[in-house]
């Protein structure tokens, strides 16, 4: 039967981050939002998936490559291994150096991320992304990260949705540090851009085969109606979260409301391009929220199954929509002019495992079209390896692959990771699948 092939060598993969698997990261910004009260349920970080006290990504990843995937992207935790400014951790690289070796030896390539939302709490003490103080501390952490498990990875991200920080820190208010101030949420970003810039230097430095990017969160706005206020504040929207940053990586120029000027060291400072996409989202004119840009989200459109309370609550953010994901990565194809794309972060939380299988056919082969169309992308990790802490949502978004019992720390793979397995197995998206799961384009 025919299939839709995927490019000779592409990466198929989970993504995870440390503060959402290890346990006992109470060292940093998020553990403290977290005894402050501020998680879904009242959740606690402190046992996760186990993998720091019991080690258990040994046996996740045993699972992931028994499910044939070839690549895994996973976090540092800044705080485990700078517990205090300039002081290193032994222990916490070794304990790295362990899950990298892990990851190698069953033959999954390694995606690490150096920072992905969590900061120390001696960094948050000092304003953390606040200040233009964060860059040479920054910089600091990746080279000495570098130093020491250079040898065993060479593909890195240094900042995880900076977009994402900002807003939900400095803009919402809902994520550390609790602010809602939009000028103060560009400042971070420019010092994120700043950050960045340093640490693919350092990373470079240390290692001049380094292949280091950011991962994007990008959103696909839709006005709700072709009414031209609407059509503006899309436009607005989409300028801002999804362009700006990208567009300040390219040419160096602060666009506003990033400010008026130049961050020239930004340029050319991106190997890949990472992209983390999960929805669209049909927007109407709200003259009452400033801070989405007068721009109100209309609810979530069902998309062939009913949503329960888990599904309403993180689709009501937006609507699954395959095609926006293509019109995404063929922009995005434009923008990296010839660096490669990959999906770093993509998925769906379905306590029933009853829309993933569907989810991950109708993105697959909206990806593939777009490899077709052109975009160079070269990997996907879907969002989640295994359910696990989900930031303010707690335990209640369940996003992995594979089931986690937290009680006994019993892993099960999901039906889903079955049609994943395959789709890896086989490097191609088989035709029954898609006939299966009701796609015919």
């Amino acid at each position: 039967m025919n299939a839709r092939q995927f490019p000779d060598g592409f990466l198929w993969g989970t993504a995870t981050a440390a503060h959402q698997v290890e346990g006992g990261n109470t060292n940093n910004d998020w553990w403290a939002w977290e005894e402050a009260g501020r998680i879904k349920g009242d959740d606690r970080s402190i046992v996760a998936c186990d993998w720091w006290r019991g080690e258990r990504y040994r046996g996740d990843f045993d699972l992931a490559r028994a499910l044939h995937q070839n690549a895994h992207r996973l976090s540092i935790e800044w705080s485990r291994v700078e517990p205090r400014a300039g002081e290193w951790d032994r222990e916490a690289f070794a304990f790295y150096r362990r899950v990298l070796s892990a990851l190698r030896e069953r033959g999954l390539v390694p995606l690490v991320t150096l920072h992905h939302f969590a900061n120390p709490l001696w960094v948050r003490a000092r304003g953390a992304w606040e200040t233009p103080a964060i860059v040479p501390l920054f910089e600091r952490f990746a080279t000495q990260v570098a130093h020491e498990l250079g040898d065993l990875c060479d593909f890195w991200i240094t900042l995880n949705e900076p977009m994402v920080y900002a807003y939900t820190g400095y803009v919402n208010a809902q994520w550390p540090p609790g602010k809602s101030d939009f000028g103060l949420a560009m400042r971070v970003l420019v010092n994120m851009l700043r950050g960045h810039s340093a640490a693919y230097r350092a990373l470079h430095r240390v290692q001049p085969h380094a292949r280091v990017g950011i991962a994007h969160n990008l959103l696909a706005f839709k006005p709700a109606k072709p009414a031209t206020l609407n059509r503006i504040v899309v436009n607005a929207q989409n300028q801002i979260y999804n362009r700006i940053f990208l567009l300040a990586l390219q040419d160096g120029r602060l666009r506003l409301p990033l400010g008026v000027g130049r961050i020239p060291e930004a340029v050319g400072t991106q190997d890949f391009i990472g992209l983390n996409f999960y929805f669209s989202r049909r927007v109407a004119v709200d003259w009452r929220q400033p801070g989405t840009l007068f721009g109100r989200t209309l609810p979530a459109q069902p998309w062939g199954v009913a949503y329960d309370d888990e599904l309403l609550g993180w689709f009501g953010k937006g609507d699954i929509d395959p095609d926006s994901f293509y019109h995404t990565l063929i922009w995005l194809g434009k923008y990296a002019d010839g660096k490669p794309i990959y999906i770093t972060e993509n998925g769906v939380c379905d306590r029933n495992d009853e829309l993933r299988p569907r989810y991950l056919v109708a993105y697959l082969a909206a990806m593939w079209r777009a490899i077709q169309a052109g975009a160079p992308v070269k990997g996907y990790f879907y969002w989640t390896l295994v359910d696990n802490f989900e930031w303010i949502e707690g335990y209640a978004l369940r996003f992995g692959l594979i089931a986690n019992d937290r009680a006994t720390q019993q892993r099960a793979p999901k039906p889903s990771a079955a049609v994943y397995a395959r789709i890896a197995r086989e490097n191609a998206l088989a035709e029954e699948l898609i006939e299966q799961y009701g796609f015919s384009s």
